[in-house]
């Protein structure tokens, strides 16, 4: 994709500005994806890449060429505010970016997040056989006709519930080291409610609500597991809390689109 070809795409008056900074990435269960640049770009480069030969020269050229492009549109936004860089002022940034992140990955939020992503690998891996058993089950129960629909209904749960809890899992963390990562006197000098850490901490908790929401879906169905799925929601509804109280403007936060444009729900499980 060249530089106007990308422009072209910005230009699109339909797409909603900035509304993939604080979404979950999940575009198959987004309503919003039409009105979305960064959709767009991922489908046009999905479409060249169809017929793209990974050992042709020409393909590593294009991505060679993408890289460039973005270079140039960022120097040149540099140049249209007249920003002036100072290479001793940015290596002074850099440090204290890193100095702020390895703060971020030590804080309380980051790493009980972690732990629950770990805590999730733990149980799926020790609990595999449990579902292939009631798979099998499933199966034998719909071919002796045993009713058929509350059998379907229950594979479509646990299929969904295991495709949140999987999407949501490491993401949550990673959301939230965004938000952490946010320096104080930067967010004092935004507004109290829609900024970007608050805009982050949003995404997590929708991200922990939507966890919560399945882990206690399987905790139904498979009752027999209440210990351990307990073990979980306690990790998520403290991590719930703390996110809440860390940031406790991040609810109010006002995602562009998701939060400021109705939308048929039936054509969006997301978000």
């Amino acid at each position: 994709m060249n530089k106007e070809q990308l422009k072209q795409l910005a230009q699109n008056p339909n797409h909603i500005p900035g509304i993939y900074n604080y979404c979950d990435r999940w575009c198959e269960r987004c309503g919003f994806t039409a009105r979305c640049l960064n959709y767009a770009m991922q489908k046009k480069e999905k479409n060249d890449r169809k017929t793209a030969d990974l050992a042709d020269e020409q393909f590593w050229q294009e991505i060679y060429e993408n890289l460039n492009v973005a270079k140039e549109m960022l120097e040149e936004m540099i140049e249209h505010q007249g920003i002036e860089l100072d290479e001793q002022e940015m290596e002074a940034t850099m440090r204290a970016e890193e100095q702020r992140r390895r703060e971020a990955e030590s804080h309380e939020l980051s790493r009980t997040a972690r732990n629950y992503g770990k805590m999730v690998d733990s149980w799926f891996k020790k609990n595999r056989a449990m579902f292939k058993q009631r798979e099998k089950d499933l199966r034998t129960e719909f071919a002796i006709g045993l009713g058929k629909r509350e059998l379907i209904a229950e594979a479509r749960h646990i299929v969904d519930a295991t495709e949140v809890i999987g999407w949501y899992q490491h993401q949550i963390y990673v959301k939230l080291m965004r938000a952490l990562c946010q320096f104080d006197d930067d967010i004092e000098m935004e507004d109290p409610i829609q900024n970007d850490a608050n805009g982050s901490a949003k995404v997590a908790l929708i991200g922990i609500d939507r966890s919560i929401e399945a882990w206690s879906k399987l905790h139904e169905l498979f009752p027999e597991q209440s210990d351990t799925i307990l073990d979980l929601l306690v990790v998520l509804d403290r991590l719930r809390k703390g996110t809440e109280q860390h940031f406790p403007n991040a609810r109010a936060f006002q995602r562009p689109g998701f939060d400021t444009i109705a939308i048929d729900k039936s054509s969006a499980t997301s978000h």
